[in-house]
């Protein structure tokens, strides 16, 4: 039973998610060979202010980028 996490931030639409779904169970279903009916993806939102990257967070992130 294939369960599959993405984190994602916050903003995809309903659509957008659903296309998620569909292609990450097509891809198992045609790579692995897993029936779809058993794998389980599940999608998590992390608002902006809860992610960060090269050491920072996001929004220190983009103030540093947009500083000339």
């Amino acid at each position: 039973m294939p369960y599959v996490n993405i984190q994602i931030l916050s903003g995809a639409t309903k659509q957008q998610k659903a296309n998620l779904v569909r292609d990450v169970t097509d891809s198992l279903v045609r790579e692995l060979g897993k029936r779809p009916e058993h794998i389980h993806v599940v999608i998590q939102e992390v608002e902006e202010s809860n992610w960060g990257f090269e050491g920072l967070l996001t929004d220190e992130w983009k103030a540093r980028r947009s500083d000339p």
